[in-house]
């Protein structure tokens, strides 16, 4: 199979950014017309005001910034949506979701009404703390949940139930806003499913300090009495980061969440899979072990291996679900006990082209040593485009891929692609912005700082009216 990396937020459209509407529905179109059988995109949850979608509110929580006022029109809920500006840039206050729950009280059919109880009442188990969550953000201005009044902190189950009465209707608001993502969600996904498209989504290992989550479940995680954490996440300085990359996610307390099962972990799973028809697990490699920093470390240089308990956590995890469509993000210092817990399960890892051409013969990013239990990109979210790669290469370099690659006639980023396309690994992905051939000004992040990602969007006019064809010719080629 082959597939194109792209998330939501990238789409076209007249907003800040792309939804889940009418230009989602073209780019299940253009994927159908090219061949390509999966989309994969980034977290959807609810991000903070940075936009990262791997720093998210909660691990069940859809991002509202995703859902189309459009849809909502056509569902009788709005007037004709007109401003298409910032809308969504404050998650506890939407204006425009506020006028679609009006909507939605006033016209709705009985259908529709119980659609919403029956979502309510399926997804309390998170529902409930999330919008609680949300609602004490926006009375303390958004602040984060460690740094509130004591007993909201702490959880006081006298101080909770006040609350939930006092705020009924923010909380109603707030799970209404849920409903409508998942019910858009569901479309999307329906007819990517109806069109032979699987939907390939992304699931961080960690989750975000500031979120429901650790909230609502203090004791998983290694926190101090106050709530901050002891020691935090991130990656030792590698190929991405001479500082290493501090993350800044508290980690799990392995021993609490595995006393009673992982039930955490298979009720997070689960939601995943109803979500997503393959899944990847992004730090795959911290569920062998995981790079603990000091909190009060400035970067993550100094800081140790924590084991993990991924072996039972696994083991636990497809006795309870089955077969799992899972692929392990392997990128970065994998170990043989890694590549071991890995392979015990029989997961897919990545392998990335762009990293493939330095080392010799025998780095195993080399299309040559690729197996077919492996999903092959040219690059990740976190690289360059291809183009932007190769151009800012040495010219040895460049002429070495040139070589490895048999000195191809087209132009860069095809020959990647092509390769990527050839390849044994039993998927091939391909990031929006290599079909496009674009430069490194459309990357979508850079690992190691803040500014200025998450925001790349492509356009129409971009897209060639022959892509669809040249696309389904490799895919057609290589058997894809």
């Amino acid at each position: 199979m082959a597939g194109i990396l792209l998330h939501p937020t990238s789409l076209p459209g007249p907003g800040m950014q792309g939804t889940l509407g009418m230009d989602a529905l073209r780019f299940i179109e253009f994927l159908h017309a090219a061949g390509i059988k999966v989309w994969q995109m980034l977290p959807l949850g609810q991000p903070h005001m940075d936009g990262s979608p791997y720093q998210c509110m909660s691990v069940h929580a859809g991002n509202i910034q995703l859902i189309c006022p459009r849809t909502l029109h056509q569902w009788g809920w709005i007037g004709e949506p007109t401003d298409f500006g910032g809308r969504y840039r404050n998650p506890f206050d939407c204006e425009l979701l506020k006028q679609a729950h009006a909507g939605f009280l006033a016209h709705a059919s009985e259908g529709d009404r119980a659609g919403f109880e029956a979502f309510v009442h399926d997804n309390a188990h998170w529902l409930e703390d999330y919008v609680l969550y949300l609602a004490f953000k926006g009375e303390h201005g958004g602040a984060p949940w460690w740094d509130w009044p004591a007993e909201r902190r702490d959880r006081d189950a006298a101080v909770l139930r006040k609350a939930v009465k006092r705020l009924a209707s923010t909380l109603q608001q707030h799970r209404f806003e849920q409903y409508v993502f998942y019910r858009q969600w569901a479309d999307l996904k329906r007819q990517a499913n109806a069109l032979d498209i699987q939907l390939f989504g992304d699931m961080p290992i960690f989750v975000a300090h500031d979120s429901s989550d650790v909230w609502a479940h203090r004791h998983l995680f290694d926190l101090d009495a106050t709530g901050h954490p002891n020691i935090v996440t991130g990656v030792p300085p590698d190929y991405f980061s001479d500082t290493g990359q501090r993350w800044g996610n508290p980690h799990y307390d392995w021993q609490a969440m595995e006393a009673d099962g992982f039930a955490w972990w298979r009720e997070r799973l689960r939601g995943q899979l109803e979500f997503n028809d393959l899944i990847r697990i992004d730090h795959f490699r911290g569920f062998e072990s995981s790079w603990a920093i000091p909190s009060h470390e400035p970067t993550a240089v100094n800081g140790w291996w924590v084991p993990a308990p991924g072996e039972a956590l696994f083991g636990s995890l497809y006795e309870d679900l089955g077969h799992l469509p899972l692929v392990a993000e392997d990128l970065g210092i994998i170990t043989p006990e890694v590549e071991a817990l890995r392979d015990r399960f029989h997961l897919p890892g990545m392998k990335i082209l762009q990293f493939a051409f330095e080392g010799g013969a025998k780095n195993p990013y080399l299309p040559h040593n690729h197996i077919a239990n492996c999903v092959v990109y040219t690059g990740t979210h976190d690289n360059d485009t291809t183009l932007g790669w190769f151009r800012s290469c040495e010219p040895a370099l460049q002429q070495h891929v040139l070589d490895y690659l048999g000195e191809p006639r087209e132009e860069m980023p095809w020959p990647l692609v092509r390769e990527a396309f050839a390849s044994v690994a039993q998927l091939a992905v391909v990031p929006m912005q290599d079909v496009l051939a674009l430069d490194g000004e459309h990357r979508m992040n850079t690992p190691g700082t803040c500014d200025d990602n998450w925001r790349w969007r492509f356009h129409w006019d971009m897209v060639s009216p022959d892509l669809p064809a040249q696309l389904r010719h490799l895919v057609e080629t290589y058997g894809r």
